[in-house]
Parts: structure tokens; C-alpha cells; sequence
């Protein structure tokens, strides 16, 4: 029984081992002098939203990308216009950090994505 036990915990450690998430990081980043509000961050197959983004605040959320498709920002500035930008084509199973500069013009993404 004692092997029996033995032999099944090594067959799981050895199967969790070999399973791993990919992830990827999503952060935001306000460069300005001021609040950005209504922040929504489209990636394929899913939605992350901030209310509102101080400036110089960081925001980040992993996320798991499962299908192929483009990066998408909307925000709004400190004087109510809304601002959108569609950028990075991201793919199944990526991984690595995005990170995403917002001003009250703008957005600019610096991606670190893992070779695949």
C-alpha cells in the first residue's frame, strides 16, 4: 500500500509539473498630470476595466489570452473626450507583460512578450 501511495503522489508531482499557465500582464500606466477615468482594456475573448487611473498610477491585471486578436484601449481624458487605440495582435497562449502608457492624448504600448 505504502508504494502504491508513493508511485501515485510521484505520477501527480511528475503531471502538475509539466502543467502551467500562460499568462500575461497588462499593465497601465497614467503619464500625465492628470486623472484618466473609464479605462476598458479589450483583448481576445475577454474585457478588464479601471474606473479611474490617478496620475503616475500603475494598474496591472494577468490575464490569459485563448484566442488570437488585437489589443484594444478606451479611456477617457480629463476634459470628457474618449480616446480609443487598437494596437498589438495578440495570440493564443502569449506570454510575457504589455505595458500601456496613457496621457490625456493617447496610448502607446511597450510589449515584453516571451518567444515562442
Amino acid at each position: 500500500m505504502r508504494i502504491a501511495r508513493a508511485i501515485f503522489v510521484l505520477l501527480l508531482s511528475t503531471a502538475l509539473a509539466g502543467c502551467r499557465a500562460h499568462m500575461l500582464t497588462i499593465r497601465l500606466v497614467n503619464t500625465s498630470s492628470e486623472t484618466l477615468s473609464t479605462i476598458i482594456v479589450d483583448y481576445p475573448s475577454a474585457t478588464f476595466g479601471k474606473d479611474k487611473l490617478a496620475p503616475r498610477e500603475t494598474f496591472s491585471s494577468p490575464v490569459k489570452i485563448i484566442e488570437t486578436g488585437p489589443l484594444k484601449v478606451q479611456f477617457t481624458d480629463a476634459k470628457g473626450a474618449i480616446h480609443t487605440y487598437t494596437g498589438l495582435l495578440l495570440h493564443a497562449n502569449e506570454e510575457g507583460s504589455v505595458e500601456i502608457k496613457l496621457d490625456q492624448d493617447g496610448a502607446t504600448l511597450d510589449p515584453h512578450l516571451n518567444a515562442r
